[in-house]
Protein backbone atom coordinates (compact mmCIF):
# COMPACT_ATOMS: atom_id res chain seq x y z
CA UNK A 1 0.00 0.00 0.00
CA UNK A 2 1.36 3.40 -1.02
CA UNK A 3 0.72 6.41 1.17
CA UNK A 4 0.86 9.93 -0.20
CA UNK A 5 0.94 12.99 2.05
CA UNK A 6 0.58 16.48 0.63
CA UNK A 7 1.71 19.70 2.26
CA UNK A 8 2.39 23.31 1.36
CA UNK A 9 -1.07 24.66 0.73
CA UNK A 10 -2.35 27.88 2.22
CA UNK A 11 -3.78 31.31 1.62
CA UNK A 12 -1.96 33.58 -0.81
CA UNK A 13 -2.74 36.76 -2.68
CA UNK A 14 -3.16 36.76 -6.42
CA UNK A 15 0.21 36.86 -8.12
CA UNK A 16 1.88 35.00 -5.29
CA UNK A 17 3.53 31.60 -5.20
CA UNK A 18 3.25 28.33 -3.33
CA UNK A 19 5.11 25.05 -3.53
CA UNK A 20 3.20 21.89 -2.83
CA UNK A 21 4.98 18.74 -1.74
CA UNK A 22 3.82 15.15 -1.83
CA UNK A 23 5.81 12.70 0.23
CA UNK A 24 5.34 9.08 -0.70
CA UNK A 25 6.09 5.81 0.97
CA UNK A 26 8.14 3.38 -1.06
CA UNK A 27 9.50 3.93 -4.54
CA UNK A 28 6.59 5.90 -5.88
CA UNK A 29 8.41 6.86 -9.06
CA UNK A 30 8.51 3.26 -10.20
CA UNK A 31 4.95 3.74 -11.34
CA UNK A 32 4.24 4.76 -14.93
CA UNK A 33 3.05 8.21 -13.96
CA UNK A 34 1.76 10.31 -11.11
CA UNK A 35 0.48 13.79 -10.84
CA UNK A 36 -1.35 16.64 -9.22
CA UNK A 37 -5.10 17.07 -9.40
CA UNK A 38 -7.42 19.70 -8.06
CA UNK A 39 -11.06 20.10 -7.26
CA UNK A 40 -12.82 23.38 -6.64
CA UNK A 41 -16.22 23.55 -4.90
CA UNK A 42 -18.98 22.62 -7.29
CA UNK A 43 -16.57 21.55 -10.00
CA UNK A 44 -15.23 18.26 -11.22
CA UNK A 45 -11.74 17.14 -10.33
CA UNK A 46 -9.21 17.97 -13.01
CA UNK A 47 -5.69 16.94 -13.78
CA UNK A 48 -3.25 19.80 -13.30
CA UNK A 49 0.16 18.29 -14.02
CA UNK A 50 1.56 14.83 -14.66
CA UNK A 51 5.06 13.43 -14.61
CA UNK A 52 5.91 10.13 -16.24
CA UNK A 53 8.51 7.59 -15.24
CA UNK A 54 10.81 8.72 -18.05
CA UNK A 55 10.58 12.31 -16.86
CA UNK A 56 8.17 13.57 -19.46
CA UNK A 57 5.79 16.16 -18.02
CA UNK A 58 2.40 17.43 -19.04
CA UNK A 59 0.42 20.35 -17.64
CA UNK A 60 -3.08 21.57 -18.32
CA UNK A 61 -3.31 24.64 -20.55
CA UNK A 62 -4.71 26.86 -17.80
CA UNK A 63 -1.49 26.59 -15.76
CA UNK A 64 1.12 26.46 -18.50
CA UNK A 65 3.94 28.88 -17.84
CA UNK A 66 2.89 29.21 -14.20
CA UNK A 67 3.02 25.74 -12.63
CA UNK A 68 5.92 23.30 -12.71
CA UNK A 69 5.84 19.68 -11.66
CA UNK A 70 9.04 18.02 -10.52
CA UNK A 71 10.26 15.18 -8.36
CA UNK A 72 13.10 14.21 -6.09
CA UNK A 73 13.67 10.51 -6.48
CA UNK A 74 15.97 10.29 -3.49
CA UNK A 75 13.33 11.82 -1.24
CA UNK A 76 10.37 10.05 -2.85
CA UNK A 77 8.75 13.46 -3.10
CA UNK A 78 6.70 15.09 -5.82
CA UNK A 79 6.45 18.86 -6.08
CA UNK A 80 4.21 21.42 -7.69
CA UNK A 81 5.66 24.91 -7.92
CA UNK A 82 2.84 27.35 -8.47
CA UNK A 83 3.65 30.90 -9.53
CA UNK A 84 1.48 33.83 -10.58
CA UNK A 85 -1.46 32.31 -8.77
CA UNK A 86 -4.95 33.41 -9.70
CA UNK A 87 -8.21 33.26 -7.73
CA UNK A 88 -9.43 30.59 -10.13
CA UNK A 89 -6.59 28.34 -8.91
CA UNK A 90 -8.39 28.05 -5.58
CA UNK A 91 -9.08 24.37 -4.94
CA UNK A 92 -8.15 21.31 -2.96
CA UNK A 93 -5.01 19.89 -4.49
CA UNK A 94 -4.24 16.17 -4.45
CA UNK A 95 -1.29 14.13 -5.54
CA UNK A 96 -2.10 10.73 -6.89
CA UNK A 97 -1.04 7.61 -8.68
CA UNK A 98 -4.35 7.13 -10.41
CA UNK A 99 -3.33 3.96 -12.19
CA UNK A 100 -3.54 2.19 -8.81
CA UNK A 101 -6.04 4.58 -7.21
CA UNK A 102 -3.56 5.94 -4.68
CA UNK A 103 -4.54 9.41 -3.49
CA UNK A 104 -3.35 11.75 -0.81
CA UNK A 105 -5.65 13.54 1.61
CA UNK A 106 -5.29 16.85 -0.19
CA UNK A 107 -4.03 20.30 0.67
CA UNK A 108 -6.13 23.44 0.33
CA UNK A 109 -4.94 26.31 -1.83
CA UNK A 110 -6.84 29.58 -1.57
CA UNK A 111 -5.94 32.57 -3.72
CA UNK A 112 -7.45 35.91 -2.77
CA UNK A 113 -8.08 38.64 -5.31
Amino acid sequence: QVQLVESGGGLVQAGGSLRLSCAGSGSIFSFDFMGWYRQAPGKERESVATIYRDGFVRVVDSVKGRFTISRDNAKNTLYLQMNKLKPEDTAMYYCAIPEYNYWGQGTQVTVSA
